[in-house]
């Protein structure tokens, strides 16, 4: 198992904009300051350098702002497109590229509205946005159609999209997400509270983040870093996702850590599987499964992935 750490600091960001306000003083996603930016500028080309080179980058105009996208070229067939949680741009995936890149091409997606290289230009005011942004990004990519995986706030994303907007889709996977089958535990709410806040010590968010990763201790390296440096300098302006129960209108492969504090996921998993979605569960994984078991993932979604 991979180094896990760090992929638990995101959901700091996830539970915050579920229980707490987000919107700031302006109407759109925005770095606190110039030099705010230039600090998570520099945190996120530090974390980039752990991704191989990027075959394409993509800056697509949609009518809520411009949304930064990378390729990653892997084995001919229908791409895999990806969607990282809350705070944490493409970076996040810097130990899953390798195996998936194996499986298909790979896209990565910045966020639009999080911190990242996406730029908001338009308020994102409902959960109908959330959708319309990510079909108009994907426009560029889908000849005629892609894989979505998507995890944690970016599993919820790609729910709502094939939910309210399913043509570009070929298939979902959807990695431990967050209030799509079943809704935030109240423990996991309250613990998130002062860890939410930016002004507060980081030691405060590293607790958090430790309880979330399945009591992992907390190692600071760049991926972490840029996560960080996003909570501490973008102001959020997005709507609080609700729980959506999405039947498939795709073929689903849900995969769910057992360890997850973000869900029950046992009950998560007979929601999945009333609504009609393929479920597996990894009993010993948390919150941070994309980090604990990346060749697992990949193994798992070649195996559910049509042409």
């Amino acid at each position: 198992m991979r180094s896990r750490w760090w992929v638990g600091a995101l959901v700091v960001g996830v539970v915050a904009v579920l229980v707490l306000t987000t919107a700031g003083s302006a109407p759109v996603g925005h770095f606190t300051s110039a030099a705010a930016k230039d600090r998570f500028d520099a945190a996120y080309r530090a974390a980039m350098a752990r991704l191989p080179e990027p075959d394409a980058t993509l800056d697509v105009r949609t009518d809520y702002g411009i949304v930064r996208m990378y390729r990653f070229d892997g084995p001919p067939g229908t791409p895999l497109v990806l969607l990282p949680g809350r705070a944490a741009p493409s970076p996040l995936w810097a130990d899953n590229l390798p195996s998936l890149r194996a499986v298909r091409t790979v896209w990565t997606v910045d966020l639009l509205g999080e911190p990242g290289a996406s730029v908001q230009s338009r308020p994102i005011v409902d959960d109908a946005d959330q959708a319309a942004w990510l079909d108009e990004a994907l426009a560029a990519v889908a000849r005629p159609r892609v894989h979505v995986l998507g995890y944690s706030i970016g599993g919820w994303t790609a729910a709502n999209l094939a939910t309210r907007r399913p043509d570009r889709i070929a298939s979902l996977v959807l990695l431990d997400p967050v209030q799509t089958y079943a809704s935030l535990p109240l423990g996991t709410v309250v613990r998130s509270i002062p860890a939410s806040v930016r002004w507060l010590p980081r030691s405060w968010r590293d607790a958090f983040n430790s309880y979330t990763a399945g009591g992992a201790p907390v190692v600071h390296e760049p991926v972490g870093d840029m996560i960080e440096a996003g909570m501490q300098t973008y102001a959020l302006a997005l709507p609080q996702p609700g729980l959506l129960e999405p039947r498939p209108v795709v073929p689903t492969l849900v995969i769910l850590a057992g360890r997850s504090v973000m869900h029950d996921s046992a009950a998560a998993a007979a929601s999945a599987e009333r609504l009609g979605a393929r479920v597996l569960t990894y009993p010993d994984a948390s919150h941070a499964v994309n980090g604990e078991y990346p060749e697992r993932i990949a193994a798992d979604v070649a195996a559910f992935l049509t042409p």
